[in-house]
């Protein structure tokens, strides 16, 4: 299998996956939303609340917001050497206090760990009315996507590279053809239908232009074996990290699945790799 780029911004990477299949695409992708582990609250304790929000629905946005995580200073609770009971390796808390007027963002959140801090700080939590106050101890921890949301790294997913076939003999409609496509994918040069180079890999086989084409001059197919994947992170991790995490994360249940089969009897020592 190959990997190559095809772009990458600020809140999105797009790359190839060639030589692949839909089974090797979809694991990935499942890899990436539920088993890489990210920072989220997951615990608060609330010592004032006039708000008119009750407990359970700050709580609950608490839950959500987006945290900065660092998986080098901390383990996953399961995998902690305190055993689930809760230390410094494996968990950290934020406060906050606050009195209305005002409107309470997650950036007034204050951390023991600096590096820990929601990624969107001027997402509201709740707006105070004069003489309502707001104070909690929140305690966050690394989590799995497949236990909760809130603990998805990013969203992911990808689809069949698009294969477009242009007949110029028999096309004879090449501007409705153009205008069919809802994500650009077409121009008309010289009279002739032509594909955007640039936006080629837009196509979500939705087949308008098939369908509005004359005489079957334009075809769209997918390729078996080549893939157009997304990534689109909350903020908690990089790309990098996330997609590295998520190959260490696939290698290290194949090792456990591997030991599991020997103590079964399955398999021999090396029959897995």
């Amino acid at each position: 299998m190959a990997v190559e780029l095809v772009s990458k911004d600020k809140h999105r990477v797009e790359f190839m996956l060639t030589d692949a299949n839909a089974v090797v695409a979809n694991t990935l992708r499942r890899l990436i939303m539920e088993h890489v582990p990210v920072m989220a609250i997951d615990e608060v304790e609330f010592h004032k609340n006039s708000s008119v929000l009750y407990d359970e629905i700050v709580a609950h946005r608490l839950g959500l917001l987006a945290l900065k995580s660092d998986l080098e200073s901390y383990n996953v609770k399961s995998q902690c050497a305190c055993k689930g009971e809760g230390c410094a390796r494996c968990q950290v808390t934020l406060s906050l206090k606050a009195k209305g007027p005002c409107t309470v963002y997650a950036g007034e959140m204050e951390c023991k760990d600096p590096k820990i801090k929601p990624v969107h700080a001027k997402t509201p939590i709740v707006k105070l009315l004069k003489g309502q106050e707001l104070e909690f101890i929140a305690t966050a921890r690394l989590g799995f996507g497949a236990e909760h949301v809130k603990w998805t790294s990013a969203l992911a997913w990808y689809k069949h590279k698009p294969l477009i076939t242009i007949n110029e003999k028999k096309n004879s409609n090449p501007d409705a053809c153009a205008q069919s496509c809802p994500v650009d994918v077409y121009g008309v040069k010289d009279g002739k239908l032509a594909v955007n180079k640039k936006n080629h890999l837009r196509c979500h086989l939705c087949m308008a232009c098939v369908d509005v084409a004359a005489n079957e001059s334009v075809t769209v197919e997918k390729s078996p074996n080549e893939f157009v994947f997304y990534l689109e992170p909350w903020g908690q991790l990089s790309p990098q990290e996330i997609i590295e995490t998520a190959v260490h994360s696939f290698q290290a249940m194949l090792k456990s699945m591997e030991e599991k089969l020997k103590e079964a009897g399955v398999a021999e020592p090396g029959q897995m790799r």
